[in-house]
Formats: C-alpha cells, sequence, structure tokens
C-alpha cells in the first residue's frame, strides 16, 4: 500500500505540467523510516527533469532512499544529461518506476542501467494509471500522432448552432467556465477555417489567473484567412494545403484531400510541432473529417437545457445514412452542469 501512496503521489506531481514533447514526469523520494524527503516534476522542457528535482531536494538523504517516479528515467543526453547517472551517483537503494517509457531512446534502457549500478528496481502495479498520467505522450510515441479530444457544445435536440450559424450562447456559465478548464490542460487549440470567419474566437482560457495558455490553430483551406481576426494576437499556426502568408504566427503545408488538409497529415504536422495533447472545437466539417480518420480518441458534448425545435446544425457534418454506420462509444463521466449536463466519452 506504501507503494501504490507515494505512485499516486508521483502522479499527481506530473499530472499538472505541461513540459510537452518531454513527457510528463513527477517523483518522490521517501526514506527508510516512511518519510518523504523529496518531490518533484518535470515543468518545462530544458527544465531539470522530476527525477533531478526531487534528487536536490532531498540532499544527501537519499542515499539509500527510495525514489517512485511515474515513468522509466532517461539514459540518454538530450537538453539535460540522463536521470539514470544522476539516481546512481545519490546513492539511491531503490526505484520504483510507474511504466516503461515508449521513446526508443529509453525504451528499458533506463531500467537496465539501474538494475546494472546495482540499484532495485520494481515496476509499478499500476501501469494504466501511469499511462493515463500523460495520454498524450504515449499516443505520440507509439503512433506519431497526438491524443484529441473532442468538445461542443448542442441543445437537447441535437443542434450546435442554428440554421443561420449563431450559436452564442448554446450551453450555460457554468459550462463554458468548464470548457476553459479543459483548454487549459491542453497544449492547443484546434478549429477549422469556417469557424474562425463565423465566430472570430480568441480560444484563449479565461479562468484563473497564471494559467498557461494553448497554442489557437487553425485547419485552413485555399482560401485566405481573414487578416483582421482576433486569433493573430495569439501567434496561431495554421495547417493548410497551400502557403500563403498570415498576418502573424506559423504555417504547416501538409496534403490535400478535397481541398482541405488530410487529417492524418495535418495531426502528425501538429505533433510535430510538438503539441501532444489537442481539443478540437470545431465547426462540424473538421469534427467529421477527424472523426473519420480516427484521430479522436475522447469527447466532452455539453448539452444545454434548450431545445432548438427544429433542423439546425449537427455536430458532425454529412449524412448519418444507417444505424450500422454508428460507433460504440464509453460514456467515461456524466455530470450536471446548472441547466446543461456535461457528458465525457471514449
Amino acid at each position: 500500500m506504501d507503494d501504490v501512496q507515494h505512485l499516486r503521489r508521483a502522479f499527481d506531481l506530473a499530472r499538472p505540467e505541461h513540459p510537452h514533447p518531454n513527457p510528463r514526469v513527477g517523483a518522490v523520494i521517501v526514506d527508510n523510516s516512511g518519510r518523504v524527503i523529496g518531490e518533484g516534476a518535470h515543468v518545462r522542457p530544458g527544465q531539470d527533469h522530476a527525477e533531478i528535482v526531487a534528487l536536490e531536494r532531498a540532499g544527501a538523504a537519499a542515499r539509500g532512499a527510495t525514489m517512485y517516479v511515474s515513468l522509466e528515467p532517461c539514459n540518454h543526453h538530450g537538453r539535460t544529461p540522463p536521470c539514470v547517472s544522476a539516481m546512481v551517483a545519490a546513492g539511491l537503494g531503490r526505484v520504483v518506476v510507474g511504466v516503461e517509457d515508449p521513446d526508443p531512446r529509453v525504451a528499458g534502457s533506463g531500467l537496465a542501467a539501474l538494475r546494472e549500478a546495482g540499484v532495485e528496481v520494481t515496476m509499478s502495479p499500476l501501469p494504466d494509471d501511469a499511462r493515463a498520467v500523460d495520454p498524450g505522450y504515449f499516443r505520440h510515441r507509439e503512433t506519431g500522432l497526438p491524443a484529441v479530444t473532442l468538445k461542443y457544445a448542442m441543445t437537447l435536440d441535437g443542434s450546435v448552432a442554428a440554421a443561420d450559424g449563431s450559436s452564442r450562447w448554446v450551453s450555460g456559465e457554468e459550462s463554458r467556465a468548464d470548457a476553459h478548464e479543459l483548454r487549459s490542460a491542453m497544449d492547443a487549440v484546434v478549429v477549422g477555417a469556417g469557424t474562425l470567419r463565423g465566430d472570430d474566437p480568441l480560444l484563449d482560457v479565461r479562468v484563473g489567473t497564471g494559467v498557461r495558455q494553448p497554442r489557437p490553430i487553425v485547419i485552413a483551406g485555399k482560401q485566405p484567412l481573414p487578416r483582421d481576426a482576433r486569433i493573430w494576437g495569439r501567434d496561431p499556426l495554421v495547417i493548410a494545403p497551400t502557403d500563403f502568408e498570415v498576418p502573424a504566427g506559423d504555417v504547416a503545408v501538409v496534403s490535400a484531400v478535397d481541398g482541405r488538409p488530410d487529417p492524418i497529415e495535418a495531426a502528425r504536422a501538429i505533433a510535430d510541432h510538438g503539441y501532444y495533447d489537442l481539443l478540437l472545437e470545431g465547426g462540424p466539417v473538421l469534427a467529421a473529417a477527424w472523426w473519420h480518420a480516427d484521430l479522436i480518441h475522447r469527447g466532452v458534448a455539453y448539452v444545454a437545457g434548450k431545445i432548438g425545435g427544429g433542423r439546425g446544425v449537427p455536430a458532425f457534418d454529412g449524412v448519418f445514412a444507417s444505424i450500422d454506420d454508428a460507433d460504440d462509444v464509453r460514456i467515461t463521466d456524466l455530470r450536471q452542469l446548472g441547466n446543461d449536463v456535461r457528458i465525457e466519452f471514449e
């Protein structure tokens, strides 16, 4: 039980940080009396890894102690020296590891180096929980693609907007605040050119103070984007099938499907920029394209206490031709927010 308790603490330390393209990692050092003598997390790329932060806080007391770390320690030189060398030099007696690192530069070599140095290594009984700390990192290292969460708000009768495109506000204040919390956990927020033109969104986080802002990303077609859009003040990344000038930010060119960026290539280009946790916010054309490309692994739907009473804009563009075309999803969370219902699914 002590191992589980300290591992969960390492997971909690890692979870809120944003070190991508490096992994989220938390570490806890416990002496032989069971006292926590050092903790740390990897906060930003280029900064000390969690293991180093915890060792510095433990100091000489780390000799003979046990470190609990959410992910296998690195054994290679990157922007910082290998953590394994520092752990061995500190004289740790035992290391409990949440899960093996899928990065081919690590992939078991960190565990092997610790064992060769005489450090006792124990693998966690919670590997799935350890992976859940950073699903974007694991998905990228295993597939080259980011983890994508689809977010949308709709009326009880299934429209995300009225027929004229108006959608402000479908959901209530509590749901909108929750959606900003969702944004704050992401590396980037993604919208299509239609949403940019119709809503002129900022795609920022407007709850809390001192929160890290996700980068805005626009999936564009061949048509120029509005040069007076507010998004240009937030250094966006534009994914497009052809190169063109933008007032600010960067442009990544990928191959096209029907005049729009190929969804797989677009997602891969975003991941190549170091963004592994994406929030896909619309609109229906983009949502349908990424859904059918099997890019979306999680969704959050806010079902508002509103009835449109007619045919509006659906969450997904296209035709739902047969019930046989429907995909099964697993409902993972259900709660009421004001007069709305928040449904989370995988």
